[in-house]
């Protein structure tokens, strides 16, 4: 396992350095240092480390989540409004929609299949958004009108609502009635997990007024509640839906809100942390892509995850329709909502594990939407914000 971290990073920030030079984003050279060292091609990484793949690749996503609340201000996302509530599910919906009008033609599935296709498809990724999102914060950038904090809310529940659909789907798929009680499900989980995120950090920011201790133990503190905050996710399974992820992101926030000059030092730690949690993650990331499958599909799965993109920016559109974004502001939102990665890279295998007819089409989708989507979306936003966003 030791050999494979030392792979999964020096081969990871190589790659990465590579690219950076080469004017394109970094975790583009980390996806394909992952698909180059996965069991796919040269087999380089030991089964121990593909085994708890999914635990680190969470943790790279909490340390992420966490950075992003300890400096987001509830009150600049309160002047966002209307359009941040349309953003957790609006262009979800639209691209579901658009891979369910275009694969029924393309693949011949069911309406059901490709439902679940879409619903894989159309989490957009946190691990590319988010860290972003926090760097247009700290330079300035789309200040006036919220719009980093904007797609951070927006990216934040979209995966929970995404999520939920797909668990929905899958049940529908393999037999299991589902009820309206699944998709009242949706909101419970949000605001139980806002609800909890707010109570540990509270208790978090009094623990850390009255005890003296160094900002690097209460990362310690805080990377532990944080952990915890999706065991509880787990263990309220079946009882009461909870978010584990907007959980972490909701106690960033209360601290930053409750405490602001701690948030501010513990977000400078949280920065360092995540230059080794990003190689991590991207790495991983990469390591499940079955490159076959891309290959396999060709021009196929190319048209169905284009067509699904394209609906999926009319449904941002759609959202900031009588706001008071400039055009360039909303070409900006558009193109940031389109990565895709770390759910794509969780849930894609499972129809196909769950031995579902249309599991190699969804994963093979899944693959193609990875692969182009998180390099499009990184480059969109790297090379655009500075033209589009007022500073």
């Amino acid at each position: 396992m030791l050999t494979s971290i030392a792979i999964i990073f020096l081969f990871g920030l190589v790659l990465g350095s590579v690219f950076n030079k080469l004017k394109l984003p970094s975790l583009l050279g980390m996806i394909i240092t992952g698909i180059v060292i996965s069991p796919y091609a040269f087999n380089m990484l030991d089964s121990s480390i593909l085994l708890i793949s999914a635990d680190l690749r969470k943790a790279a996503l909490v340390i992420i989540l966490t950075r992003a609340g300890l400096t987001l201000d509830i009150e600049d996302l309160k002047k966002v409004g209307r359009p941040a509530i349309l953003m957790c599910f609006v262009p979800a919906c639209f691209e579901i929609g658009a891979v369910v009008l275009i694969g029924t033609q393309v693949f011949e599935m069911s309406v059901l299949d490709t439902a679940i296709m879409g619903s894989v498809i159309a989490a957009v990724s946190p691990a590319v958004v988010v860290p972003r999102m926090i760097r247009l914060i700290d330079e300035g950038y789309g200040k006036e009108h919220s719009i980093p904090q904007l797609i951070l809310a927006g990216a934040s529940v979209d995966d929970v609502f995404v999520i939920v659909i797909f668990t929905a789907l899958i049940s529908l798929a393999s037999g299991e009635h589902v009820s309206i009680m699944s998709f009242i499900q949706i909101p419970i989980s949000i605001v139980v997990g806002i609800l909890i995120g707010i109570i540990a950090g509270l208790g978090l920011t009094k623990v850390f007024r009255s005890y003296h201790m160094r900002d690097s133990v209460k990362v310690i503190i805080l990377l532990s509640v944080s952990f915890l905050l999706l065991e509880c996710e787990k263990r309220l399974d079946g009882i009461v839906p909870m978010s584990g992820l907007l959980a972490v992101m909701s106690t960033g926030i209360t601290i930053y809100q409750s405490a602001r000059e701690v948030a501010s030092r513990l977000s400078i730690k949280y920065n360092k942390l995540w230059i080794a949690a990003e190689v991590l993650l991207f790495v991983l990331v990469g390591a499940t892509v079955d490159i076959r499958y891309a290959i396999e599909a060709g021009v196929v799965a190319i048209i169905i995850v284009l067509g699904a993109l394209l609906f999926r920016m009319l449904g941002v559109f759609t959202c900031l329709i009588k706001t008071k974004l400039s055009v360039k502001e909303k070409i900006f939102c558009m193109v940031a909502y389109t990565p895709k990665a770390t759910v794509q890279a969780a849930i894609g295998s499972i129809p196909l594990a769950m031995a579902l007819p249309c599991g190699q089409q969804v994963l093979t989708v899944a693959v193609m939407s990875i692969l182009i989507t998180a390099p499009f979306g990184a480059i969109c936003m790297d090379n655009s914000y500075k033209k589009l966003l007022q500073k």
